[in-house]
């Protein structure tokens, strides 16, 4: 049975995953000991415990949720690991970050070598503020966390395999996050072609679904593109493996990057500017110097 929960690490996705347990009685812990001042704040406003150390954490969590930035997820599961090694325990590790079917594999391969049981799992939508998270799972040992689900955390098992819950997202965040990326740099483009205006009138009349979607998408970017630059090349990963172009994708995260280099892409999701809106964010948009290349 989970009471305790360990959450790696409690950053906007992490401490609302967590805040979502902890409201509902259960203790959910963190090692904080080498994370910022943003990470702890959001912690504490989530409930969420800081015991220190994964060290620490890991003696007293009955399972430890990853929800990193996906450069981080294979040197969290080796701390992870070499803190479990040591104490000689096993838990349940579920990593829930934006990576491949094979980043998430050799991650299981850590884990699961010092006698952790493991869990492939993929976050769909927003943090689970104010609205619903689904979280998709696969794997032998997938089930066991479905006892976390509640109307805020929908979690669907996806199979039986390690690898599928991971692709499900990366083909999911390809459509998404990939059509706000091609959204973004078609708009600056128009806006800097001096063309911004007839364009938005023609999206209005031709593509107003797709209109109001990059409306409510787009101004809540930049906060994240530094983010989602690793899971662009994730899913690049994915497609070549499957035998299709990672170009696409490689594309997306050269425009993620541009971004998060822009003065916009320095604001923190919980303070960036929420009247910017749409335009007012393609506008500061265009006037950032173009992606440099070598």
């Amino acid at each position: 049975m989970i009471q305790t929960i360990g959450i790696l690490s409690p950053g906007d996705m992490g401490s609302a995953i967590g805040q979502a347990l902890a409201s509902r009685g259960m203790r959910v812990v963190a090692a904080l000991d080498a994370r910022s001042d943003r990470t702890r704040r959001l912690a504490a406003m989530a409930g969420i415990e800081d015991v220190g150390s994964v060290e620490q954490m890991v003696q007293l969590a009955d399972a430890v949720l990853s929800v990193l930035v996906p450069a981080d997820a294979v040197a969290a599961a080796e701390r992870v690991a070499a803190a479990l090694g040591a104490a000689g325990r096993g838990l349940l590790y579920a990593d829930l970050n934006a990576i491949s079917p094979a980043t998430t594999r050799q991650i299981g391969t850590i884990v699961e070598a010092v006698g952790a049981r493991f869990v492939d799992g993929g976050i769909i939508g927003p943090p689970p503020r104010g609205r619903s998270t689904r979280i998709y799972l696969s794997g032998p040992h997938a089930t066991e966390l479905l006892p976390l689900a509640d109307s805020v955390l929908q979690i669907l098992v996806a199979g039986e395999e390690i690898g599928q819950a991971s692709g499900l997202k990366m083909c999911y965040a390809a459509m998404t996050k990939g059509l706000i990326a091609l959204g973004t740099e078609l708009l600056v483009t128009a806006r800097r072609l001096d063309l911004a205006e007839p364009l938005q009138a023609e999206l209005e009349h031709s593509q107003p679904a797709l209109l109001a979607w990059l409306d409510r998408s787009v101004p809540t970017m930049p906060s994240k593109a530094h983010r989602w630059v690793g899971e662009m090349e994730e899913i690049a990963a994915t497609f070549q493996a499957a035998g299709l172009t990672p170009r696409t994708l490689l594309g997306a995260a050269e425009m993620y990057e541009w971004v998060a280099g822009t003065p916009l892409g320095q604001e923190t999701p919980e303070g960036r500017d929420e009247s910017r809106g749409l335009a007012g964010t393609i506008a500061a948009l265009a006037t950032a110097p173009g992606v440099e290349r070598d």
